[in-house]
């Protein structure tokens, strides 16, 4: 048994949470907006009242993003290298709008999906007992 299996907090299950944050909805709820702008986290649910700022996205979304990204347009490029002869400047016209692009679609997908995995895992703020009850249970 682990330690997250002795609470007697309500499960989350993570893929329902984690397709809710997919889709910019509350990982709670499901309907109301988890976006108040384009990156910025709701610090409620509109609809369902989730305390959602409590996440610590951070770093991780535009590092998933550049992995995502890199690796597509290098297939793109290698698949093009083999099969055709292009030069140079088309790459510069169509490879760099087209890495702007998708990262831009992408960030708030994948911002989505870690705060949604981070309130499913109840991670950071997420935990209604707060991170001071975590250290009191692990000890005695």
């Amino acid at each position: 048994m682990t330690f997250l299996e002795t609470t007697d907090r309500p499960e989350r299950p993570l893929w329902p949470a984690v397709r809710r944050g997919l889709a910019g909805k509350c990982p709670s709820c499901g309907e109301g907006r988890l976006f108040g702008k384009y990156l910025k986290v709701n610090e409620t649910c509109p609809s369902c009242g989730e305390e959602l700022h409590h996440h610590r996205a951070d770093d991780a979304p535009p590092y998933l993003v550049i992995v995502i990204v890199g690796h597509l347009l290098v297939a793109i490029i290698l698949h093009v290298e083999m099969v055709y002869r292009v030069p140079a400047s088309i790459y510069l016209w169509t490879m760099i709008p087209l890495a702007i692009g998708l990262s831009l679609w992408l960030l708030p997908i994948v911002k989505g999906a870690v705060v949604a995995m981070q309130w499913a895992k109840y991670m950071h703020g997420f935990d209604p007992r707060g991170p001071d009850d975590d250290i009191e249970d692990e000890r005695g």
